[in-house]
């Protein structure tokens, strides 16, 4: 009897980041593609001002850097060989995972229309859940910069944050690492008011 080797699904496989040209993240972006990989190349919406006009343009969030989903045991070259490709983030020559959770946070804020722009990395802040709105279930680092309440989500890999503007009313903090607690809306008016 002979026996096949099943092949993960593609939604079953690790996403790894891959550092790019930084001006070919799009070519980069289609060619892995075209090769039959899955993947993200999250990009945000800026106005640039010249001398004479303010154009709209399309911008990486993560500048240098994309990410696509592969079998870390299956061969790595085609990747490596893509046009724009660098080489792909790890220890050593040993390709290490990005969390699934900080891409699906990136996703879900890209998906919810809101303002997006690259954000430093934090480690300290306001931890909190968004139990409202289009980001509802997203955790993360609450900053509040002129007048505007933004949500910072990290992928720690990259050492880079994101940041999307959201109504205050639409988080409360956490307390511990247990997940999401329950507290009243003059405790987090609080907290958001010492934070800011």
């Amino acid at each position: 009897m002979i026996q096949c080797a099943t092949l993960p699904r593609p939604d079953q496989l690790s996403w790894y980041a891959i550092r790019i040209q930084s001006r070919l993240g799009r070519v980069a972006s289609a060619n892995l593609r075209l090769r039959g990989y899955e993947e993200f190349l999250p990009m945000y919406r800026t106005r640039r001002r010249w001398c004479d006009r303010i154009k709209e343009l399309e911008q990486p969030l993560f500048p240098g850097y994309l990410f696509c989903r592969f079998d870390v045991n299956d061969r790595l070259m085609p990747i490596l060989t893509t046009p724009g490709v660098i080489g792909i983030l790890g220890a050593g020559k040993t390709p290490i995972p990005v969390d699934d959770g900080e891409i699906e946070a990136i996703q879900v804020i890209l998906r919810s229309g809101r303002a997006v722009q690259p954000w430093p990395l934090l480690n300290v802040g306001s931890k909190v859940y968004i139990e409202r709105g289009p980001l509802t279930g997203l955790e993360g680092i609450i900053t509040n910069a002129d007048k505007t309440y933004r949500l910072i989500v990290s992928v720690s890999m990259l050492q880079r944050s994101v940041a999307v503007e959201i109504d205050r009313e639409w988080a409360r903090p956490v307390r511990d690492r247990m997940g999401p607690c329950a507290v009243t809306l003059n405790e987090l008016t609080r907290t958001l008011a010492r934070s800011g």
